[in-house]
């Protein structure tokens, strides 16, 4: 079973993906960003560059057993996920 959710910031592409097989990995912008095997929580973390130059932290929180929820932080502000599979 695979799940994936996207999120925009600011023209950055976030995506997010979950696997039985493969584990979770946070990508920005079609890269590679953080890449864990856990089960039932996991925690991924990254950074994302604004316009401006200045970096923010990305924090990402996945859990559950049987259906898989995503939270997504950056700059410690939550911010909304679409799944998209």
């Amino acid at each position: 079973m695979k799940s994936e959710w996207i999120a925009d910031y600011e023209g950055n592409e976030i995506r997010i993906t979950n696997s039985w097989i493969t584990g979770e990995k946070l990508f920005v912008n079609n890269k590679i960003q953080d890449d864990r095997l856990s089960f039932i929580t996991c925690n991924l973390t990254g950074k994302i560059t604004r316009k401006t130059g200045e970096k923010l932290d990305i924090k990402v929180n996945l859990s559950g057993l049987f259906k898989v929820g995503c939270r997504l932080f950056i700059d410690n502000e939550k911010i909304e996920v679409k799944q998209i599979r």
